[in-house]
């Protein structure tokens, strides 16, 4: 280590050693603050209780290693003019980046009552983790963050995602070392598998090792620094180490590091984009080692503070009321002389002001991390080029999917000049039936390719790796930096990348908020090989909880799409592809299927948000006895079956369809803008008929969505009782209650003009079930009238 120092010790100036130290050591004051003062910002009296804050919220001990970093990255830009964003993985950085975006002017701009002088600083302070304030972690409203940290796990995925196809963008992804224990991280180191330096970005991944977690170490900071420069280079990377507690060497280590690293990858892109992709780099990768709380009070009551545990969060507690932590606050804060970093009136002194990049470059304005700045609309087909012809409803099957993936390949080739368009997929682009798109695009690995290797290609942009994590972060980065895309996978699975949904969504939900953010591309995802028609893969593959994810979003963002056909598929995605700031949840399977409408019936369907099938209903416009509605493809079609059963062998018998493709029209319109009104819903439902609902997920989704409207207990709702195994696709729903049958049975029961009649006409059902049962046992399939059955008159 000493040898090392000493090799670079001289690598920055002193002027700008001094300049670089002092800059860090306004980040760190800064961030100080905003844990604890509420008044005397710059200390111009001395500390009092009463400039306390009366709660303590914040996290100070991955912040001077995030500061250390900003200030770094800062020099990179000035000297080499980089476009670079910044995305802080350890959770609770908050201080120290908006500590940073203030010293370089961006965050006065976009708030100018946070003004650049002691007036402007104090409201700063008391604004973090106050009531009405900012959240203690990077969020939204942080200027350059397209980070949530909320949740940790994420950063790399979204880094990746940020620089593809984005060739000039350098993403600094500092990586904690707590984050670094999680699933999702572990994962996404191997986005370098799939980065093409002739037309992609570069992510430049820092693991920040401080050795602790909230109260215990790290796994990767106990570990020998050689081997975790190991486990890094068995990803791929070549990894650079630098590690110390005395920060004059650690500033020279850190820029001569940095600049050798950005001088690699930028000899990577000149090198590909003049002479073509050859082989994948060995990108740079910096493993950072300096203390938990560096630069913070050492000792507090006897206990070593700074290099443990104790310096995560708050390292001087109870500050209001012990004189003697108070006085240590004081010091510590007095440690960094403010009096020497911000001039009379408050603001940065103009010698470090100026080593602030200017203008976009600096991070906190890189329009990049506002994505919406740089979109550019999809140019997209005409879906009529890609709509079934539809003679009669229910008479034909056709794979449903396999139309939209007619209309991505399309999607892509008319977008192909921009490049701003992927597809995301675990593994399952052929199975999910949207394999057209490689009549035009490949899967992209920029590994070793043999020949029996089908459509790969270092330049695809169908990206196929088998983690969701991976998918939908790189899908989010993509799309939080300007561009456009799908995540398309099987439904069970989308369970694993759940809570990315959720942080997504309230990322959008705040995003809104702001008019300095500005609209992205919405996040679109398909579920198919649902729970449904997984009946070979059995329960695992079973399970549509995702909806009740989404639904439980508030309604300026989330959207659930259940197309029952083709065409409406092709509307919904249209309609998708198109809108902003949303999260699109489409659920229908890949499996042949019924095909009702056409595709002006369907355009106009899903405008609706829900319809009265006319041409599946008896009731002739008038009241019926009994409303069979439904939402999903095959509880559209086990209603559709059912009401054609009940037609021939109760004529008598009123029955109205209700096709409900968008759930959230379900909802009262105070609850979400797609809600229809009460005299629409009347005039689909009736204002007192039983309603029997086939759902394609869990019952009480329905029941949550409908809740205030008129006289709901007349819903009785059939959907996913988590009953699967590996079966025939007409037993999964038998197993489930909402058989064709079943419905019929549950119709029976509800129509009380007809009940003489009902008895006899149950127990004919019941027989068939019975029937079913030892039929697909003994022949290993369903019955022929329920695996051919079509509509006829």
């Amino acid at each position: 280590m000493a040898n090392q120092v000493e090799a670079v010790k001289q690598y920055l100036e002193p002027e700008i050693l001094e300049r670089m130290n002092k800059y860090w050591q306004a980040a760190n004051y800064l961030t100080i603050g905003q844990i604890y003062l509420k008044e005397n910002p710059l200390l111009r009296e001395e500390l009092r209780p009463d400039h306390i804050k009366p709660r303590l919220l914040g996290h100070w001990g991955t912040s001077p290693g995030l500061n250390f970093i900003y200030v770094h990255a800062n020099r990179l830009i000035r000297e080499h003019d980089a476009n670079a964003i910044y995305l802080a993985g350890p959770g609770h950085g908050g201080p120290a980046l908006l500590a940073n975006v203030y010293l370089e002017g961006t965050y006065s701009e976009i708030y100018p009552q946070i003004t650049e002088d002691a007036q402007g600083m104090r409201k700063l302070f008391r604004q973090f983790s106050s009531p009405g304030g900012v959240p203690s972690h990077v969020s939204v409203p942080t200027p350059g963050s397209i980070h949530e940290g909320g949740e940790l796990g994420y950063v790399l995925s979204h880094a990746f995602g940020a620089v593809f196809d984005n060739p000039d963008l350098l993403a600094i992804a500092v990586v904690g070392d707590g984050e670094a224990e999680t699933g999702p991280l572990e994962g996404a180191w191997k986005g370098i598998k799939f980065l093409n330096p002739a037309r992609d970005g570069a992510v430049l991944p820092i693991l920040h090792l401080n050795g602790y977690k909230i109260s215990g170490p790290t796994v990767l900071g106990r570990e020998d620094i050689e081997d975790v420069k190991d486990l890094l280079t068995a990803h791929g990377y070549e990894v650079f180490i630098v590690e110390g507690d005395d920060p004059n060497a650690v500033h020279q280590i850190m820029a001569e590091t940095l600049d050798t690293c950005y001088t690699k990858i930028r000899a990577y892109q000149q090198d590909a984009r003049q002479n073509g992709f050859s082989n994948r780099p060995k990108w740079p990768a910096i493993i950072m080692r300096t203390p938990k709380g560096w630069t913070g009070p050492k000792v507090v009551d006897d206990k070593q503070i700074e290099g443990t545990f104790r310096a995560h969060q708050v390292p001087v507690s109870d500050v209001q009321k012990n004189p003697e932590h108070l006085k240590i606050l004081e010091n510590w804060l007095r440690s960094y002389h403010p009096e020497e970093l911000f001039d009379a009136n408050g603001r940065l002194v103009p010698e470090l002001a100026e080593l602030a990049p200017k203008g976009e470059r600096r991070m906190g304005a890189n329009p990049h991390a506002n994505g919406g700045k740089m979109l550019v609309e999809l140019a997209l087909p005409e879906i009529k080029d890609y709509a079934l012809t539809v003679q009669q409803p229910a008479t034909t099957f056709a794979e449903s999917t396999r139309q939209l993936g007619k209309y991505m390949r399309d999607i892509f080739t008319r977008n192909a000049e921009q490049k701003n368009f992927r597809l995301f997929c675990p593994d399952e682009t052929n199975s999910n039936r949207l394999g057209d798109v490689f009549e035009v695009e490949n899967r992209c690995s920029v590994g070793k390719i043999v020949s029996d290797d089908d459509h790969i290609s270092p330049d695809g942009r169908v990206m196929e790796v088998l983690s969701e994590h991976l998918c939908q972060g790189w899908l989010e980065g993509y799309l939080l930096t300007g561009r456009h895309g799908l995540f398309a996978t099987y439904e069970a699975f989308a369970m694993v990348s759940d809570s990315m949904t959720v942080q997504h969504t309230k990322w959008l939900q705040e995003g809104i908020k702001l008019p300095w953010r500005s609209p992205i591309s919405s996040l679109n995802i398909l579920l198919t090989s649902t729970c449904w028609r997984n009946d070979h893969n059995g329960f695992s593959h079973q399970g549509p909880g995702l909806i009740d994810t989404v639904l439980s979003k508030k309604g300026s963002i989330a959207r659930i799409y259940l197309p029952p056909d083709a065409n409406s598929l092709l509307a919904i995605a249209r309609h998708c592809f198109q809108s902003k700031s949303h999260v699109n949840l489409i659920v229908i399977d890949k499996q042949p299927q019924l095909q009702y409408m056409s595709l002006d019936e369907a355009i106009e369907h899903c405008e609706r948000g829900m319809s009265i099938w006319q041409w599946a209903s008896n009731d002739e416009q008038l009241e019926p006895d009994v409303v069979l509605a439904c939402a999903g493809d095959i509880p559209t079609q086990e209603t559709i079956a059912a009401t054609w059963w009940l037609r021939h062998h109760i004529p008598e018998l009123k029955v109205r369809v209700v096709n409900v493709i968008d759930l959230m029209a379900l909802y009262p319109p105070f609850f979400h803008p797609h809600g229809i009104d009460e005299t629409a819903f009347v005039e689909n439902f009736t204002e007192d008929k039983p309603v029997v609902f086939a759902f394609h997920g869990y019952q009480r989704a329905i029941h949550e969505v409908i809740h205030g409207r008129t006289n709901v207990s007349r819903f009785h709702v059939r959907g996913f009782m988590e009953e699967g195994t590996t079966t025939t696709p007409f037993d999964m729903v038998v197993k489930n209650g909402m058989s064709r049958y079943h419905l019929c049975i549950e119709a029976l029961k509800r129509a009380p003009r007809v009940k003489n009649l009902a008895p006899a006409l149950i127990a004919e059902c019941e027989d068939i079930l019975n029937k079913h049962h030892d039929y697909v046992r003994e022949n290993l399939q369903d019955m022929p009238e329920v695996r051919d059955w079509k509509w006829s008159d």
